[in-house]
């Protein structure tokens, strides 16, 4: 296992060498990973496509549902199992899910590898008529403090869900979904070790609801594992997705210290199950969530025109089309209205923030848009354009704002800035599924 010393120097600047120059030659952020002996499902007493899952952030009652019908081994009765009449602390879904993965580990149905292994995971996908292929892998990474070392949050996150895993945490003393993240490497170790990997049979492939296809092999030759420890082992990594599930992590590891004050040297519990991928690679896409709220001031035309210039589109709503391509630009559509507005950023007013991240549009429209007009609004959140505009006129909100991707380049500004993006600055698509490795204490 490689050691290495974390650190942090709090800076917003941009590449490596400008965004830490008083580090110096020789000083920079360590990353630590190490493979695993995952918990996988026996693919000749299952059907995988039938026992995997969606990220539990996604899935709805219903959904959950049609998992629980799909196999009475689906990996949901265990990540994001449903509440019973009579649950107590004694009986409850966190003390089901212990009792699955203890059942389905016992019979067979889940089998640990016999070595310590990377597992190559790669995502086959289509998206606006384009077929794209997002190669990368599963791996342990050591915790730390986020911000203070190697591992980078890019966005602000909530406390209720983080409450729901750590309860799952500790019941399952288990990794059960991977946190997605990101890492900038222009060599060729990894990339020369998964290629070669994916061009075999796969230990198990399946669809999701979308007909994405997900693919899973196990690296346990000790010369790979090396060479992509050591790849790593000089990289920030950024997470993209799942910043609760990390400080979910990092919050079962204080009060483990606590309890365990005596122990000594590294526990399970130091390490978190994380999917890492290469942010130079073009099979990564970050879809936008588009902003929707409840009230609106009448002179909203006359507090937006204070910080945007304004252009009024009728006859043609294709709005993702007519903000394509545009930099500090939203789209803005007011119940009852027959045209919807291009907000333009004039590049003022945003003087506290270094100027690359005053690029950011999720950053300008919350920091001027959320915070000094409308700063007690409710917002929900829409991905999907026509969905979006339908609860507008129907009367569900009053306003809707609309947004472009936000790029993976400034996912990667915001977190080494160590300023947070708002929640929902991004979607990364396709989502990893849930159920194909388990981190479990060994």
């Amino acid at each position: 296992m490689l050691r290495y010393v974390n650190f942090f120097l709090k800076t917003s600047r941009g590449s490596w060498n400008d965004l830490f120059p008083e580090a110096g030659e020789g000083l920079k952020p360590m990353a630590e990973i190490i493979p695993f002996r995952g918990l996988l499902y026996d693919v000749s007493k299952v059907s995988i496509g039938e026992v995997v899952a969606p990220p539990y952030d996604i899935v709805t009652d219903e959904g959950r549902e049609s998992l629980y019908r799909q196999s009475p081994y689906n990996i949901v009765r265990i990540d994001f199992g449903k509440e019973e009449p009579g649950d107590n602390e004694a009986e409850n879904r966190y003390t089901r899910a212990r009792g699955y993965l203890d059942a389905w580990t016992k019979d067979g149905i889940l089998t640990r590898s016999d070595k310590p292994s990377f597992y190559a995971y790669e995502m086959i996908y289509t998206i606006d008529g384009v077929r794209k292929r997002l190669p990368g892998f599963l791996c342990l990474a050591k915790l730390e403090e986020l911000g203070k070392g190697s591992i980078h949050p890019h966005e602000c996150t909530h406390s209720n869900p983080k409450q729901d895993r750590l309860n799952l945490l500790k019941a399952c003393e288990a990794n059960t979904s991977p946190i997605f993240s990101l890492y900038r490497s222009s060599g060729d170790g990894i990339s020369g070790i998964l290629s070669t990997r994916t061009l075999t049979k796969p230990y198990l492939q399946a669809a999701d609801s979308s007909g994405n296809v997900h693919r899973l092999w196990p690296i346990d030759q000790a010369g790979g594992i090396e060479i992509m420890e050591q790849e790593l082992a000089d990289k920030a990594i950024f997470i993209a997705d799942g910043h609760h599930r990390y400080e979910t992590s990092l919050e079962y590891q204080r009060q483990m210290l606590v309890k365990k004050a005596s122990a000594s040297g590294e526990k399970p519990y130091d390490y978190t199950l994380m999917f890492l991928a290469n942010l130079k690679d073009e099979g990564i896409t970050i879809l936008p969530t588009h902003r929707l709220v409840k009230e609106i001031p009448k002179d909203i035309h006359r507090m937006i025109s204070r910080y945007f210039t304004v252009e009024t589109i009728t006859n043609d709503f294709d709005i993702r089309k007519n903000l394509s391509g545009r930099k500090k630009a939203f789209g803005f559509f007011l119940r009852q209205e027959k045209a919807w507005h291009i907000l333009t950023h004039r590049g003022r007013n945003l003087s506290e923030f270094h100027p690359d991240l005053r690029e950011i549009d999720v950053i300008i429209l919350h920091e001027l848009i959320f915070k000094k007009i409308l700063p007690d609004v409710e917002i929900g959140y829409e991905m999907d354009v026509a969905k979006a505009l339908d609860q507008v006129n129907r009367g569900e909100y009053a306003a809707a704002f609309f947004l472009n991707p936000t790029r993976v380049e400034d996912v990667e500004k915001s977190a080494l800035s160590s300023m947070r993006m708002p929640p929902k600055s991004t979607y990364f698509y396709p989502k990893l599924l849930t159920g194909l490795v388990l981190n479990k204490w060994e």
